[in-house]
C-alpha cells in the first residue's frame, strides 16, 4: 500500500513539474512576441526605443487594461492608429489575455481603486520661517600666509686659492767634521683662481701664480738675502665649447719675477723684474680632463698657431734669454701645448703638475714645473717642487748642455679654500 502511494505522489509531482515548465515556457514566447513586435515598430518609424512608462505594461505584473480590450471590440475603431507603440503594447496584451488568461493577476478597476502615487505631489510644499532679525552676512576671513620669494641668480663665477708659508732652519758648528754652512730659508706662495662658466658653452679660467723665496748663508758675503723662487705668472682663457669636453680656446700667458736673482759671492744681475718678461698668445684646443672619479682633473691645451714675445729690460741678459746682443724684444711664431693637471692621490697627498712646450722651429721650450703637497694636518704640510727645464736658445752649459734643472723640499704653513 505504501509502496503504491509512493508512485503515485511521484507521478503526481512529476506532472506538476511538466506543467510548470510549460507555464514558463509560454510566458517567455509571449515576452519575446511583445519585444519582436515593439522593435518592429521602432524599426519602421527609424528611431531607438524610448525609455517611458508606456512599457511598464509589459514587464509589470500582468493586469487587464479596458483599453486593449475596446480597440479590439469596438466597430469603428477610432481608438487605433494614433500611437503605433501604443496599439503594439495592446495587441501583445490581448494575446495574452487570449491565450493565457490565468497569467493575468490584476485588473484595471483594482489599480485605479489603489490610486495613483503621484497624486498630490505635484503641490509644492511651503515652509513657514519666521525671521527674527536680518543680518547682512559677514566676509569671510581669508587665512593668509606671506610668503616669501627668494629669488637667485644664477652663480657663473667660482673662486678659489692656495697659500703657504714654509720655513727651512739649518743649523751647523764650525767644527762640524763634515763641513757645511748654517742657513735659514723662507718661502711663500699664492695661488688665485677667478673662473666664469655661463652653462652655455662660454668658458673663461684665470689664474694668477705669485711665488718668492729667500735664503740667508754665512758664505755669501756679499748678500744678506739671496732669492731662491721667484714667480709672477698670469694664465686666462676663453673658450667656447665645441663638444662636451673640447673647448675653443684664446689662451694668454704672461710671465716675470720680483726681484733681483744673484748667486753666491757674485754682484751681477742674473734676472730681474722684466727681465725677462714673457707673453704668449695661442689659439687652439682646449680638452677639460676628469678621470679616476674626479681625482685627476685640469686642462690640456694644443695650440698650432701661437706668438710668442720676449723682452729683457737689462741688455746685458739678452743673450741669457734667446735674444741677440744688444736686443731687448723677441717676437717669434710656432706652436705651443700646456698642460694643467691635479691629482688627489690620497687625503694626505697632493700632485699639481703644469707642462708647457713651445717651438718657434728655430728653437725649442720646454717646462716641466712639480709640485708634491704631503698634509699632516689642515693646516701642517710639506713640499716637493721639482722643475725640469729645456732651453736650446740659451747659452749651452759645459755639464748640463741645455738642461736646467731646479729642486726643493720645504716644511710649514698651508691653508687652501
Amino acid at each position: 500500500m505504501k509502496l503504491r502511494y509512493l508512485f503515485l505522489s511521484a507521478a503526481l509531482l512529476s506532472t506538476t513539474m511538466a506543467t510548470a515548465m510549460g507555464n514558463y515556457a509560454d510566458s517567455l514566447a509571449i515576452l519575446k512576441q511583445r519585444l519582436d513586435s515593439i522593435q518592429q515598430v521602432n524599426i519602421g518609424q527609424n528611431r531607438q526605443p524610448a525609455a517611458n512608462a508606456r512599457f511598464y505594461r509589459l514587464f509589470g505584473p500582468t493586469t487587464f487594461y479596458h483599453t486593449a480590450a475596446n480597440k479590439l471590440l469596438r466597430l469603428d475603431g477610432n481608438l487605433s492608429g494614433k500611437d503605433a507603440v501604443v496599439d503594439e503594447i495592446d495587441r501583445a496584451l490581448m494575446r495574452v489575455y487570449m491565450n493565457r488568461p490565468d497569467l493575468v493577476v490584476n485588473s484595471q478597476n483594482r489599480l485605479s481603486e489603489a490610486g495613483s502615487i503621484r497624486r498630490g505631489a505635484d503641490e509644492p510644499i511651503r515652509n513657514s520661517v519666521d525671521l527674527v532679525e536680518r543680518i547682512a552676512p559677514e566676509p569671510l576671513a581669508e587665512d593668509t600666509v606671506p610668503l616669501e620669494i627668494e629669488v637667485q641668480k644664477p652663480k657663473f663665477w667660482t673662486h678659489k686659492g692656495d697659500y703657504f708659508l714654509q720655513f727651512l732652519q739649518n743649523y751647523i758648528s764650525g767644527n762640524w767634521y763634515k763641513g757645511g754652512e748654517s742657513n735659514y730659508s723662507m718661502l711663500g706662495s699664492i695661488t688665485m683662481e677667478a673662473n666664469y662658466n655661463n652653462k652655455q658653452k662660454v668658458k673663461w679660467d684665470n689664474k694668477l701664480e705669485m711665488k718668492l723665496g729667500f735664503m740667508t748663508s754665512k758664505g755669501d758675503s756679499l748678500h744678506e738675502f739671496k732669492s731662491t723662487d721667484d714667480l709672477l705668472r698670469l694664465t686666462s682663457k676663453l673658450g667656447l665649447q665645441a663638444t662636451k669636453r673640447w673647448y675653443y680656446t684664446l689662451q694668454v700667458v704672461a710671465q716675470t719675477q720680483f726681484v733681483r736673482g744673484y748667486k753666491s759671492n757674485d754682484l751681477f744681475v742674473y734676472s730681474d723684474f722684466l727681465s725677462p718678461f714673457k707673453l704668449n698668445v695661442s689659439l687652439g684646443m682646449d680638452y677639460a680632463v676628469e678621470a679616476l672619479n674626479k681625482k685627476l682633473t685640469g686642462s690640456i691645451h694644443l695650440s698650432p698657431l701661437a706668438y710668442n714675445m720676449i723682452y729683457v729690460d737689462r741688455g746685458a741678459l739678452a743673450t741669457r734669454n734667446s735674444l741677440k746682443e744688444g736686443k731687448h724684444v723677441l717676437h717669434e711664431l710656432g706652436s705651443l701645448f700646456t698642460i694643467d693637471l691635479e691629482w688627489k692621490i690620497s687625503e694626505n697627498i697632493n700632485w699639481k703638475t703644469r707642462m708647457y712646450g713651445f717651438s718657434s722651429y728655430k728653437r725649442v721650450e720646454w717646462e716641466w714645473e712639480n709640485t708634491f703637497t704631503f698634509k699632516f694636518n689642515k693646516y701642517i704640510s710639506s713640499n716637493l717642487f721639482i722643475y725640469p727645464r729645456f732651453d736650446d736658445g740659451a747659452k749651452r752649459d759645459g755639464d748640463h748642455g741645455y738642461w736646467q734643472l731646479k729642486e726643493y723640499l720645504s716644511l710649514g704653513f698651508n691653508y687652501t679654500f
